[in-house]
C-alpha cells in the first residue's frame, strides 16, 4: 500500500455545490446557533424576523469550498484517514442562497514518519459571477505511510499566551448535535453508527470535527468581530482530540491586536489547537 506521490500539484475542477436559505440556517442549528437563548442570533437562525435580515455563519464557506470529487490519493486503507487541520479565508460575506463551483489543488504529501500528510488548497467561486465567495486549505494525516523520503513541512510556532484569556466563550453541545450537523452534508456514519464508532475505537459515534470547528467560529464572530461575518477574515486550526456529543466546548480567545489565538478545550483536554484568526480591516 502507498501513497500517490505524483499527483502532488494536481489541480481539478472539483464540482458545483448549490445552497438555499434553508441549508444555511440548518448549519447554524448544526454548530450550536440559538441553542441557548432562540433570540440571541436570529441573523443567522431565521430568515422572517421582522427587521433582521438573514446573514450566513463564516464557517459555512468550509463546505462550500469542500470538493465533491478528489483524485486518488493511493491504495491505502482508508480507515488511516484523520482529518488533522482546517483553514478558511473569506472574501466578503457569504449569500443567503446560490451556487458555487470549486476549484482544488493537491499542495503536496508530507513525511512525518512513520505518518504522512496530504495538504489540499479549494477556491469556492460564485458559479454566475465568478466572484470570489472563500477559500479553504485541509490538511489530512495518514496513519502508517509516511518514510517516503519526503520533506516534513513547515510548522508554524504557536504557544499559548502566558496570560488569561481575553475571551472565554462557554458551548453546551446537545447529545445530538452530530444528528443534526449531519443534515449539512457530511454523513460519515462514524458520527453516528455506534456499530463503527466502536470499531473506531469510541464507545459512542463522536461530534464531526467540522461542527467543533463551527462552535469556535461562531465564538470568534461575536467576541472580536462585533456579530459580523463582513468583518471575518481567516480562521485556521489543528483538530487534537474528539468531542462527545453533550459534551461542554470552552473557547478561549487572546487578542493579539489584528490577529487572535484561540485554542477549543473540553474541560482540561485541548479539542482544537494551534487557533489563529485574522479579522478584516474596516
Amino acid at each position: 500500500m502507498s501513497l500517490n506521490l505524483q499527483i502532488a500539484g494536481h489541480e481539478w475542477e472539483s464540482g458545483e455545490r448549490s445552497w438555499t436559505s434553508t441549508d444555511t440556517l440548518l448549519y447554524a442549528l448544526g454548530v450550536g446557533a440559538g441553542a441557548e437563548d432562540p433570540l440571541t442570533e436570529l441573523p443567522f437562525t431565521t430568515e422572517n424576523s421582522h427587521g433582521v435580515e438573514q446573514q450566513v455563519l463564516p464557517t459555512f464557506g468550509v463546505l462550500l469550498a469542500g470538493p465533491s470529487s478528489a483524485p486518488d490519493f493511493g491504495d491505502f486503507d482508508r480507515a488511516k484517514i484523520l482529518h488533522a487541520g482546517q483553514t478558511v479565508t473569506l472574501r466578503g460575506a457569504i449569500p443567503v442562497a446560490g451556487t458555487a463551483r470549486t476549484v482544488s489543488r493537491v499542495v503536496g504529501f508530507y513525511d512525518k514518519d512513520p505518518h504522512a500528510l496530504i495538504v489540499m488548497e479549494h477556491t469556492a467561486l460564485d458559479a454566475d459571477s465568478g466572484r470570489l465567495l472563500a477559500e479553504s486549505r485541509t490538511t489530512i494525516f495518514v496513519r502508517g505511510e509516511g518514510g517516503f523520503g519526503g520533506e516534513r513541512g513547515e510548522t508554524q510556532p504557536w504557544v499559548v499566551p502566558d496570560r488569561a484569556p481575553d475571551h472565554t466563550q462557554i458551548y453546551p453541545t446537545r447529545v445530538d448535535q452530530a444528528l443534526l450537523y449531519r443534515l449539512s452534508g457530511d454523513r460519515n456514519p462514524l458520527h453516528s453508527d455506534p456499530w463503527l464508532a466502536g470499531r473506531a475505537g469510541y464507545n459512542r459515534p463522536i461530534l464531526h470535527g467540522l461542527a467543533t470547528y463551527g462552535f469556535a467560529g461562531r465564538a470568534l464572530l461575536h467576541a472580536v468581530c462585533d456579530g459580523d461575518p463582513v468583518a471575518f477574515g481567516s480562521m485556521s486550526a489543528r483538530f487534537a482530540a474528539p468531542v462527545i456529543p453533550g459534551q461542554e466546548l470552552a473557547v478561549h480567545i487572546w487578542d493579539e491586536g489584528g490577529t487572535c489565538l484561540f485554542q477549543t478545550r473540553v474541560g482540561d483536554t485541548v479539542v482544537l489547537d494551534r487557533g489563529v484568526f485574522s479579522r478584516k480591516a474596516a
